[in-house]
């Protein structure tokens, strides 16, 4: 099982990678290499496949990828031209390499159209299924959206074809799937028992290899596996980093002890969705350090208040580019309380990283003096706040400029929610590390910093939320309390569900929920002009999320 981590259209990089690692395998004695879901090309490509000249780099890098890897067989992803009566230009395909060959193709027939995934959008689905033969297996060959159409698992099926059921009917007996699955909270136990339904129901070994690594929003947590005819994981790949695993085919044929019974799928729910706070960290940096590195960055800019969201984004910084490559920039104000530039100075001296201090004061003075003459007779508020906010933008970006860093936006989830963050101020960034993070979920990320030692200064975590930009200023101003927010907003964003069904199963007052839903809906030209953000939940901003801005939603 060869878990790589592919960067799209990096086609010499990802054949010279699944080059060595399937050598590396025929080192150790393996006869047959498996990759992920297109690792030639990288996924998701997106546009990239309507050009032609990548249809055809990607067949000729799987040309000279069976050339270099003679003396075992490989298995890998990659795009194929499609039938000129298909009305699609290209196939999401997999193929079979021997012998300096490509010995069989077989595509994609199942194409998500849900959530982050528009696979409809570039590809032709496959018309039929079939089995190839190696060594004593025939193999039932599948690419990831394949297998997850199983009726025995899925309360509701998407689809109204099975292609593992039709290829294992034809006598498969061995199922192959290459993925390129994304992560999010709970999906790695879903996604195992789901294959595990599988092994026990059609009584056949399985193997799952998934692409680990970040491209763009998405990030992939490998932990391919194999699985026995029982539904134990006889060989399993790390999570969140790159993997070589050797499984011995005698494993998937031993039989000891009683059948893992099927489980049914059921929904993960609030504490469930944040059990593993380990995953989701670790998936946040390898996010973080994928997105900065295939994006030709090597420093990071953050702008450390003094608070919680930016001590965490600060600390994934460190974690996935190391501390000479981070740079913290604490900009007081005239409300900034000498706390808080003490937590930001303690912070970066706990990590280790360079720490710049620059007033915003002045700046925003000499914005007011230049706006009073057309401000006169009005009163301070809310302008004058965001004024203060984009000051600090405005000066993190041009350190940007100047010195080639890109800046990491430090914004949660439960904020870009409802519009709690300001345009061209608190929402400049490259990339927003933990927009898709409910400030709930926040503390309980830094509690993990923390686990050996105090990393954020314990007074970040104990003190009140707060902007700073007006005198005593604190978040539950304007919002309610991040637990109940963060309860209203995922029954809202997650669920989809009312505004009266969420009164009633929280027991929350139905004004307070609306206030939330509405704040929630007029925010939607906000989150669409905000950095992009690695998702980790169900149902991150962005892509997976498509909602109208110019809009009337009753609430």
């Amino acid at each position: 099982m060869g878990q790589i981590d592919p960067t799209v259209g990096d086609f010499t990089g990802n054949s010279l990678k699944i080059v060595d690692f399937a050598r590396r395998a025929r080192s150790e004695g393996a006869v047959l290499a498996v990759f992920p879901e297109m690792s030639i090309c990288g996924y998701p490509a997106r546009d990239l496949v309507e050009k032609r000249e990548f249809v055809a780099r990607s067949w000729e890098a799987a040309q000279q990828i069976a050339e270099a890897t003679k003396g075992i067989a490989v298995i890998c992803g990659l795009v194929t031209a499609a039938q000129a009566d298909s009305g699609k230009s290209v196939m999401n395909s997999v193929a079979f390499l021997r012998e300096g060959k490509i010995e069989f193709v077989q595509s994609k027939m199942l194409l998500p159209t849900y959530d982050v995934f528009d696979e409809a959008r570039y590809f032709a689905p496959a018309a039929r299924q079939d089995l190839f033969q190696f060594a004593e297996w025939q193999v039932a060959l599948t690419i990831c959206e394949d297998a997850w159409n199983d009726k025995n698992f899925w309360p509701r099926r998407r689809y109204h074809v099975d292609p593992v059921e039709l290829l294992l009917g034809a006598g498969g007996n061995i199922l192959i799937n290459v993925s390129a699955s994304p992560f999010s909270i709970g999906k790695r136990a879903i996604r195992e028992k789901m294959f595990r339904n599988f092994a026990v129901l059609d009584h056949v070994p399985v193997i799952m290899v998934n692409q680990v690594g970040g491209n763009d929003n998405l990030i992939f947590d490998g932990g391919s596996f194999a699985m026995a005819q029982d539904g134990r994981i006889v060989a399993q790949a790390a999570a969140f980093t790159e993997d070589l695993v050797i499984c011995e085919s005698e494993e998937f044929l031993a039989l000891p002890g009683k059948k893992v019974p099927a489980t049914a799928y059921t929904r993960v729910h609030d504490a469930d969705r944040i059990r593993d706070v380990e995953d989701a960290y670790s998936a946040l940096v390898m996010g973080t350090r994928d997105f900065i590195r295939k994006c030709g960055f090597q420093n990071v800019l953050i702008g450390l208040s003094g608070g919680i969201d930016s001590a965490l984004v600060a600390a994934i910084a460190v974690d996935a580019l190391g501390k000479d490559h981070v740079i913290g920039v604490g900009m007081p104000g005239p409300y900034s309380s000498k706390g808080s530039i003490e937590d930001a100075r303690q912070l970066s001296h706990n990590l280790g990283i360079r720490f710049e201090i620059i007033s915003i004061s002045e700046i925003f003075e000499a914005y007011k003096c230049a706006l009073q003459p057309v401000f006169s007779g009005t009163k301070e508020d809310l302008t004058e706040e965001n004024i203060q906010s984009r000051i600090r933008g405005g000066i993190l970006m041009a350190l940007s400029n100047k010195f080639g860093a890109m800046v990491l936006n430090t914004g949660n989830k439960s904020e870009l929610s409802v519009g709690y963050c300001t345009l061209y101020g608190d929402t400049v960034g490259g990339l927003g590390v933990i927009s898709d993070v409910p400030k709930t979920m926040v503390y309980q990320l830094c509690a993990h910093v923390n686990a050996e030692r105090e990393i954020i200064p314990r007074p970040t975590l104990l003190k009140a939320p707060s902007a700073e930009l007006r005198p005593n200023q604190q978040d539950t101003d304007s919002l309610p309390p991040y637990d109940i927010l963060d309860k209203i907003l995922d029954d809202y964003v997650e669920e989809f569900n009312t505004a009266d069904e969420i009164a009633t199963r929280r027991g929350y007052d139905l004004e307070l929920v609306r206030k939330v839903i509405t704040l929630v809906e007029r925010s939607e030209y906000k989150r669409q002009q905000a950095a992009p953000g690695l998702k980790i939940t169900d149902k991150a901003f962005g892509e997976g999320r498509r909602f109208p801005i110019a809009q009337k939603t009753e609430v």
